[in-house]
């Protein structure tokens, strides 16, 4: 389904641990989540839109009468630990994580600092993946992207150099080319925030640490006061 599937087989073992486990880490409703479910939902990562795309289908609860679609959050949070653990098999600077519009740029800074991954908030350049002339060009392992409609530029970049992709994914984006997707509101600041705040703090977890940054470090400042979950 994806473009990068078989090349990735090919083309490092990590990729293929993350085509085959993406899949296993599987929370029911009992079990316990990286956070509060009620959390999830104060920060609305459960909101989707009114645009439910066919790639989605499997990700969306409930559409709600007038139309808004629901995100499963038993799989935000089964993925987010999927591709915490496929990330933990690079070292910091091979992780690119990208985000073009101005609500991923506070989270995005905050997961960079936290884990040392390399970080492009906003812009991204052309060429920065496929042309070793520019001054921008990087070699990452992996990409993150926040919004695959918003960060098109960075998948067909990595798509042309052979580079998996993990997406933040709302109910109406197209899922060609990614390869690992976690769902979730990704237009709001407090939902981005909060989904990158729970894949540093698991992908330092998998790493043998503890976060050290705040939620309030990832998103706007709120009415209650964060501490660290």
């Amino acid at each position: 389904m994806f473009g990068l599937q078989l090349c990735g087989y090919e083309r490092n073992n990590n990729f293929f641990w993350l085509r085959r486990k993406s899949g296993d880490f599987q929370v029911s409703d009992e079990e316990e989540l990286l956070i509060d479910r009620e959390k999830y939902l104060s920060h609305g990562v459960h909101i989707g839109t009114q645009t439910k795309h066919s790639d989605m289908e499997e990700y969306i609860f409930h559409v709600k009468k007038n139309q808004l679609s629901v995100i499963d959050l038993n799989q935000t949070d089964e993925r987010i630990r999927s591709a915490a653990g496929f990330l933990s098999k690079y070292n910091p600077g091979e992780i690119l994580v990208v985000g073009r519009k101005e609500a991923s740029r506070m989270p995005l800074e905050a997961f960079s600092e936290e884990t040392g991954a390399e970080v492009i908030a906003g812009r991204f350049m052309p060429g920065t993946l496929t042309n070793p002339n520019s001054d921008d060009f990087m070699e990452p392992e992996v990409v993150i992207v926040t919004d695959p409609e918003e960060d098109a530029q960075a998948i067909d970049e990595a798509v042309d150099a052979k580079i998996p992709v993990i997406a933040l994914a709302d109910s109406g984006n197209s899922l060609d080319n990614i390869d690992l997707v976690i769902p979730a509101n990704n237009k709001a600041e407090n939902s981005i925030g909060l989904v990158y705040y729970l894949l540093a703090k698991q992908l330092q977890e998998e790493n043998g640490q503890k976060i050290e940054l705040n939620l309030s470090d990832f998103r706007p400042e709120t009415e209650e006061t964060e501490e660290k979950e």
